[in-house]
């Protein structure tokens, strides 16, 4: 069965107090909007539609980011979410299979979890996620009758007895397409809010004769985000997770509450991380590989027998091969570095690539950067660049070539060649003597 996604983003979010669309604001590197957009590419849907309002550019910007062919539909009205949903309707037009509801302020509903849903509409008409809460609060309730899910009611509309109920509503539905649109067209607005609620439509499909039913998970699932504190909370939970698994995949985390994991950080087992690391978006790291204390990582792969830090920063591009060492205050930055080279102190290395097994000293610098273009510097095999050294590019150091401490190096360096490009060194008998003794005299008579 074809499966269309329709994520709702339309919402502004006012107690995120913010200009940035709700669905933007980011977990773990990613906004809210793509942890949804993942959960559901794992159904493999024929159509994605995320319906956008507020912000709606920049919600296009960052859905069609993650997925060139989803399509964006816009709410210009928020009435509720049964007419939020109802904006989709011409982005499927012709499709036929199931449309599968989800929220873009909702990121933690699990692939299992929505499969488990696709698998209950073979005997379903229509399906919904509920949980039960441990405060069920303002939250709608899934009121049963015998085995069938018979409607759902807002807490605001609730009884006394309905509100006692612990089943509550996540919002995500999954029903035919058709089925779901013919549904809608039926929802009226007669409610304290005067919207217009998806969840009506369990009441009509259940007049209709349609049956429907309840996929249960678990209410961490569920977690809505609507301000900063949510928004925190969010960012803790994915976190605590993240390390777990990291840990139940053989990663060593020797300070897990100090790590922090992007949404899509790879890391091989009998990898080390030290405390305070920091994943961006992007990275992979290999198996056997350490990363040291306080390293910031980001769009870079770190091969197998690395290691990188302390104090390290890998920025995109930065690709280390096998038994690499970046040392403390070293930054790579779009730069391929070949197996066994080093680069170990207070470096920056740009636009670079640099060969097997060179050294690179400390305090070097590819001066990549003319104020308009960028160059790029490349180093051979084997080659030892001292300390101090500028390396103005574009320009290339030949295998087993050496530079002096010091030097500034415009020109390319042939293969096994020595290049000192500093002035020439005079000392001045003397001087520094008189030199001391003068200022001081002219600070004396100053005071």
């Amino acid at each position: 069965m074809a499966t269309a996604l329709i994520i709702l983003g339309a919402g502004m979010g006012t107690r995120m107090n913010s200009d940035l669309p709700k669905v933007l604001h980011q977990i773990a590197g990613a906004p809210m909007l793509v942890h949804a957009m993942k959960s559901g590419a794992a159904l493999e849907p024929e159509r994605t539609v995320v319906v956008a309002g507020h912000g709606a550019d920049l919600v296009e910007k960052a859905a069609k980011a993650y997925d060139s062919d989803v399509t964006i539909a816009i709410q210009s009205e928020q009435l509720g979410t049964a007419h939020a949903v109802n904006q989709a309707r011409e982005a499927l037009k012709g499709f036929t299979g199931d449309a599968l509801v989800l929220y873009g302020d909702t990121p933690f509903i699990r692939p299992e979890t929505l499969a488990a849903m696709t698998a209950a509409r073979l005997t379903h008409d229509v399906v919904v996620l509920g949980f039960e809460a441990a405060d069920p609060g303002r939250y709608g309730r899934l009121i049963m009758q015998d085995d069938q899910l018979d409607r759902i009611v807002e807490f605001k509309d609730a009884t006394d007895e309905e509100r006692r109920v612990t089943l509550c509503n996540s919002g995500v539905v999954a029903a035919d397409s058709a089925t779901l649109f013919d549904l809608i067209d039926a929802v009226g607005n007669d409610n304290a809010a005067g919207e217009y609620y998806l969840t009506d439509i369990i009441g009509i499909a259940r007049a209709r004769g349609l049956s429907a039913t309840v996929v249960r998970c678990d209410e961490a699932e569920t977690l809505g985000i609507n301000s900063r504190a949510e928004l925190s909370q969010a960012e803790a939970l994915f976190q605590t997770h993240a390390r777990a698994d990291a840990q139940s995949d053989g990663v060593t985390l020797t300070a897990p509450e100090t790590v922090f994991f992007a949404h899509d950080t790879v890391i091989g087992r009998d990898t080390v991380i030290e405390p305070n690391v920091v994943f961006g978006p992007g990275v992979t790291v290999e198996s056997g590989a350490t990363i040291r204390a306080f390293s910031h990582l980001e769009g870079c792969h770190v091969s197998r027998g690395a290691v990188v830090g302390p104090y390290a920063r890998l920025r995109p591009g930065a690709e280390l091969a096998e038994n690499v060492k970046i040392g403390n205050f070293v930054e790579v930055k779009n730069a391929q570095v070949a197996e066994g080279a080093k680069v170990n102190h207070l470096s920056y290395i740009g636009d670079a690539a640099i060969g097997a097994r060179s050294n690179i000293g400390a305090g070097t610098i590819t001066c990549n950067y003319d104020g308009v273009f960028k160059h790029k510097t490349t180093i051979g095999e084997d080659a030892f660049i001292g300390s101090n050294t500028m390396l103005v590019a574009p320009v290339t150091i030949g295998d087993q070539a050496m530079t002096g401490s010091g030097s500034v190096v415009t020109k390319d360096v042939p293969p096994g060649d020595l290049a000192v490009a500093r002035a020439r060194q005079e000392n001045k008998a003397g001087f520094a003597v008189r030199l001391f003794e003068k200022l001081k005299a002219r600070k004396a008579k100053g005071s």
